[in-house]
């Protein structure tokens, strides 16, 4: 099982549309081989003092069968079509791809 944490960083105002455009493509993605779960969060105040709350980010959660699922995930039309429509609103991506301990 792969672990996917990707946090996607929204241009200032954008928020809104990007997440319509993300949603969109949740069923898409968790049609694909491989796919346990695909799950856009937010932060939400705790009040724990090591939290730093940003309001755009938005944090993926992501589980694959295998790393090959997850590269495969990449490359898939509805995918090439997401990047494309999320360009002019997504600053950066920072992700991490992990396996259990």
């Amino acid at each position: 099982m792969i672990h996917v944490i990707a946090a996607i960083h929204v241009r200032e105002g954008r928020m809104a549309d990007f997440l319509e455009i993300f949603k969109a493509n949740v069923p898409l993605v968790l049609q694909e081989k491989g796919c346990r779960e695909y799950v856009p969060t937010i932060d939400m105040g705790s009040g724990f003092a090591a939290q730093k709350l940003d309001g755009n980010v938005v944090t993926v959660i992501e589980k694959w069968d295998s790393l090959e699922d997850l590269q495969a995930h990449m490359k898939v039309a509805h995918m090439v079509s997401y990047h494309e429509k999320t360009r002019d609103i997504v600053e950066n991506v920072n992700l991490k791809v992990l396996t259990a301990a």
